[in-house]
């Protein structure tokens, strides 16, 4: 995944879309934790820091929109 100063290159449309398809892994994760076929526990655990990196750089951008 991105870093933040990358995330901060991204428009807001870019983000969003970034933040639905990390919410539909973590949504797929979680079936694979419960059948039991997750590879990797740590993989599910990234996807959640991802997200919320991806949500602060969002929340940044759409708090600074709205001073300017």
């Amino acid at each position: 995944m991105a870093t933040a100063k990358e995330l901060n290159d991204l428009t807001v449309d870019d983000l969003n879309r970034r933040a639905s398809e990390l919410r539909d892994t973590l949504f797929q994760d979680r079936l694979k934790l419960k059948t039991g076929s997750l590879d990797s526990p740590a993989d599910r655990v990234k996807h959640k820091r991802d997200l919320a990196r991806v949500l602060t750089v969002l929340g940044q951008k759409q708090k600074t929109t709205k001073k300017a």
